[in-house]
């Protein structure tokens, strides 16, 4: 996910095996530190000052305040804007109003482990998904003349557009296979 969003990832970690994993798991478990020793902190591919931390709670049991203001102050002292956090149980009310206090200074997506287990854009019945740039959402509204609210949309908290971290207003290209075209493209607004 984090390759698809276009960060950095260190090689390491995309070559590791399960079993390595695992191993690594049993050992962090032995010590003691657990999760919240596998922090990953990764960096936008031409941008070194855009890096994104993703953190893996402790707890086996809903997710409370404590773990984002862990969080939050990680991210303070290292100057990271935006992080995911990867839970095993869902939040508690008061876990997300914290988050929704710290959308101000910093963005926080949250992800259950069980989203994250199957990659969903290598699914056979999902088709492919571009984020388009800036540059390319402008170059599709002038070439169809059209404003952004006319475009099909999409909802925020979709699984691809939360996949790829996209934000309002976002547009996605969608590319479908076609028996007679050979291929459907289709836009949509995140909404």
């Amino acid at each position: 996910m984090l390759r698809d969003r276009e960060y950095q990832v260190p090689q390491k970690l995309l070559e590791e095996s399960k079993e390595e994993f695992e191993s690594a798991w049993k050992q962090a478990s032995e010590e003691g530190c657990g999760r919240e020793k596998f922090i990953i902190l990764v960096y936008k591919k031409g941008n070194p000052a855009q890096q994104l931390i993703v953190f893996f709670p402790e707890e086996n049991k809903r997710v409370g305040v404590k773990p984002i203001r862990i969080l939050a102050e990680k991210m303070d002292e290292k100057g990271i804007r935006e992080a995911i956090l990867v839970v095993r149980q869902p939040l508690t009310p008061l876990a997300q109003t914290a988050i929704k206090e710290a959308m101000s200074k910093m963005r926080i997506e949250v992800f259950a482990e069980s989203e994250l287990i199957v990659n969903i854009t290598h699914h056979e019945l999902v088709p492919k998904h571009q984020p388009l740039t800036d540059e390319e959402k402008q170059q599709l509204l002038q070439r169809y003349r059209m404003r952004p609210t006319q475009l099909p949309r999409v909802q925020l908290s979709d699984p691809i557009p939360r996949y790829f971290g996209m934000r309002k207003d976002d547009v996605v290209k969608i590319i479908r296979p076609s028996e007679t075209a050979g291929r459907y493209v289709t836009y949509r607004l995140v909404v």
